[in-house]
């Protein structure tokens, strides 16, 4: 029942209910990558294009969509990543999730947040200070 009503309320959560029904009804699925990420396309936008999409699996986080298939998606490549056996890049790092908002976030020396002390200031900055 819970997933039932995340699928009205939450989009965050995966897909809704609405794009579960317009996938079951237009979309054609094209592939999946290593996240577990499934890709549609299907229907048509209002420029006229094929419509492309993903469902996510766990929670919606578009940094968890590979570079070939954010390419695809995005209608800069026609090809998706699975039919012309895209590799990456020796140069390419692997993905790394966004930790921004969670307790691993990075934060500087100095930030309310943690229990570092600001780094003093050098000679080379003078602070302003008012009628001065």
């Amino acid at each position: 029942m819970k997933r039932f009503l995340l699928q009205f309320f939450t989009w965050w959560n995966g897909a809704t209910l609405n794009t579960r029904f317009h996938t079951w009804r237009k979309g054609s699925r094209v592939g999946e990558d290593e996240f577990g990420n499934v890709y549609y396309e299907g229907g048509t936008d209002s420029e006229g294009r094929t419509r492309r999409w993903v469902i996510y699996n766990g929670y919606s986080e578009a940094s968890m969509v590979p570079p070939g298939w954010h390419g695809w998606l995005h209608y800069k490549v026609d090809t998706p990543p699975v039919a012309e056996n895209y590799a990456p890049r020796e140069w390419q790092k692997p993905h790394l999730p966004n930790l921004t908002g969670t307790p691993a976030a990075y934060r500087p020396r100095g930030s309310a947040l943690t229990k570092e002390e600001r780094p003093r200031v050098s000679g080379d900055y003078d602070a302003w200070t008012p009628g001065g």
